[in-house]
């Protein structure tokens, strides 16, 4: 695997040295069952995988490398690199602007920028016609151009279907910058339409078999299909995609109801004409994210927490998966670990961050389950598990709870 050029300060002293145990002793990712560190009276299970994946290293690579070859020239970021507070304020400090937010609202009008300039295009990607625009000014749209392997090979597999005539659902949250990107590059060749969830994979389903009144799809995914799409024909050959952020188990879901749904109306036999196998487009970072974190629901924990930025997508589907079985706080860094009676963590169902009392019970040994998002630093996972640790009297050092984790190595 590439290892990539990244600041020193985003490693870890505690994540860093785990991480690179675990892939030593488990080259093919075959165990998913999370690390133990017994401090004594607090113990911590910690995700086989999180943090930086691929994409958002690669990302944060050439963004840095940008900055400090180019100290005499403007630079400008389309929008945030990566979903991390952390991330982008450090790049701002460094003297990089960003032209836009998350959902497309600009900061900084187009015609502030010139062909004198560097752009950053995010791991995101971004829109054909936001490249267009850049391309008219004459900025070099591939030299500073972070978008993901992963997401392009989405884009590429959408091209691919839609040249096979088959019209492109993709599975995503519609405002989010990656599945603009997504549909943006997915309308050139094909019809095209967003999907949020199961839940509306189920009306496109009744609306394929005539449950539903074909006109009614225009109401319910408005602003979310292509112009001049025609439910009448548009959904007779389809294939699903999805933003590499979602949960990779309801990606599933929704491509095997649709497959059902086409078998229902066409029949098994005419399958091939009419659904398209795309299970190739799952990324395998938020896979193996989301494996690893299903593994931590497994275990007995007394509570959870996630770190990462609260706008970040794949680490909302962590938190999803954990509150199912744990009390879990999403917090984006240690400083909202106010003490040991206090934590101030955003709440995904409420949209805003809030207090919770108590959040560590009084136990002889607590057990903290941890992760984080593809976009968070392994530093702030190190900043988070010492704080807590400062909570507790009479701890074990580092090195005593490492030899016992891994026996074999120390």
């Amino acid at each position: 695997m590439k290892k990539f050029e990244i600041p020193k300060y985003f490693r870890s002293e505690i994540i860093s040295q785990i991480k690179e145990l675990r892939r030593t002793k488990d080259k093919y990712k075959r165990d998913f069952s999370p690390t133990r560190l017994d401090f004594g009276p607090i113990e911590f299970l910690i995700a086989r995988h999180f943090g930086f994946c691929y994409g958002v290293e690669n990302a944060i690579e050439i963004a840095y490398k940008i900055v400090y070859e180019n100290p005499n020239r403007r630079i400008f970021l389309l929008s945030e690199i990566i979903h991390n507070p952390y991330v982008n304020e450090d790049l701002n400090k460094l003297g990089v602007r960003f032209i836009m937010d998350n959902y497309g609202n600009q900061f900084v009008d187009w015609d502030e920028i010139n062909s004198d300039d560097i752009v950053i295009i995010p791991a995101f990607g971004t829109t054909i016609e936001v490249e267009n625009i850049l391309k008219k000014k004459g900025i070099d749209t591939i030299s500073y151009n972070t978008t993901c392997p992963f997401v392009e090979k989405v884009w590429n597999r959408a091209e691919q279907l839609g040249k096979q005539n088959y019209t492109i659902i993709i599975h995503g949250k519609a405002k989010h910058e990656e599945t603009r990107a997504t549909f943006s590059h997915s309308i050139r060749n094909s019809p095209s339409l967003i999907i949020r969830d199961l839940k509306e994979a189920k009306i496109l389903s009744d609306i394929i078999l005539g449950i539903k009144e074909k006109d009614e799809f225009y109401t319910i995914f408005e602003n979310k299909y292509s112009i001049g799409f025609n439910v009448e024909k548009d959904l007779e050959r389809i294939g699903v995609v999805n933003q590499t952020t979602m949960l990779a188990s309801e990606t599933e879901e929704i491509s095997d109801l649709l497959r059902e749904t086409m078998i229902k109306k066409y029949g098994e036999e005419n399958l091939k004409d009419h659904f398209a196998d795309t299970r190739d487009t799952l990324c395998y970072a938020t896979n193996d994210n989301q494996s690893a974190t299903i593994a931590l629901t497994k275990e007995n924990t007394d509570f959870a927490i996630v770190v990462g930025g609260y706008n970040s997508s794949n680490t909302t589907h962590l938190v999803e998966l954990l509150d199912e079985k744990f009390n879990t706080y999403f917090i984006s860094d240690a400083s909202k670990i106010i003490s040991r009676e206090k934590i101030l963590y955003f709440d995904i169902h409420l949209h805003k961050e809030i207090i919770a009392l108590q959040y560590i019970p009084p136990k002889e040994k607590v057990r903290v389950a941890i992760t984080s998002g593809a976009s968070c630093p392994d530093a702030i996972v190190d900043e988070v598990i010492n704080k807590l640790i400062s909570f507790f009297d009479g701890v074990r050092t580092l090195d005593e709870v490492f030899k016992e984790s891994f026996p074999e190595v120390f």
